[in-house]
């Protein structure tokens, strides 16, 4: 069931499902990596089937495929992304992360409007793996790493309760522990959806009407990494303003 952009024999693009995890899971419930390992599994089959003319034998100990994780987006997230198939792919990748050159961008609904039209939020997070939560701290904090993102508002409208949500559209710098949400909620204007960092009226409505993060990696930019060409892939985010 896997809702693939793109395929070649060194990387694998797909859109992630809002409430599935990017890499394994340790509990009981679908990830992408399973997933992946299943599809890659399934067509090296089927190639044998093919190619034999007759079905694989069943004392053929399957080859457990590769599957490089490059980058992750939240469990609440639906977005684009790209996992490698061998190791020499994954490591330039990787690389990539670090260096900046894998370029991701996001929308997300708002509550309220963010000051500026357009902006720049730099902030430091703090990560608590106890509560599995991030908080914005002072920069001289031990363990405070720099997170910084870009953001136009691309449309706002008033509801029919007199609140304001906008549409933003952000380029992530960095990759913190939910960072995207941590910043917009802690400017003024969390997101749509968010029962974890949203404000209390933000994350009632989304308990009441069980309105889904809204949050999604909408394209993705990045070198292949074999032959260098820049790649871009997207899709549309299933909320609405």
């Amino acid at each position: 069931m896997l809702d693939i952009l793109y395929e070649d024999k060194d990387i694998l693009v797909v859109v992630k499902p809002a409430g599935v995890e990017s890499q394994t899971s340790r509990r009981l419930e679908p990830d992408m990596v399973s997933e992946i390992k299943n599809y890659l599994h399934r067509k090296v089959q089927e190639t044998k089937k093919l190619s034999t003319g007759l079905s694989p034998k069943a004392s053929t100990a399957p080859v457990d495929p590769y599957v490089g994780i490059i980058h992750r987006l939240d469990k609440p997230v639906r977005g684009v992304m790209v996992y490698a198939k061998n190791l020499k792919a994954a490591a330039h990748l990787s690389r990539q992360v670090q260096e900046g050159k894998l370029e991701k961008i996001y929308q997300a609904l708002v509550c309220g409007k963010p000051v500026d039209n357009v902006g720049k939020y730099v902030d430091y997070l703090l990560k608590d793996g106890k509560t599995n939560t991030s908080r914005i701290v002072d920069k001289s904090v031990a363990g405070a790493k720099r997170a910084e993102l870009e953001y136009q508002i691309l449309e706002k409208k008033e509801q029919e309760d007199g609140t304001v949500r906008s549409l933003v559209e952000i380029h992530l710098h960095t990759g913190r522990h939910h960072q995207i949400r941590v910043q917009f909620a802690a400017h003024g204007t969390p997101l749509m959806g968010d029962t974890k960092y949203g404000a209390p009226a933000a994350a009632s409505v989304g308990r009441a009407r069980r309105e889904p993060l809204a949050l999604c990696a909408v394209r993705l930019s990045f070198l292949h990494p074999v032959t260098g060409k820049r790649m871009e892939f997207s899709t549309k985010p299933q909320f609405v303003l």
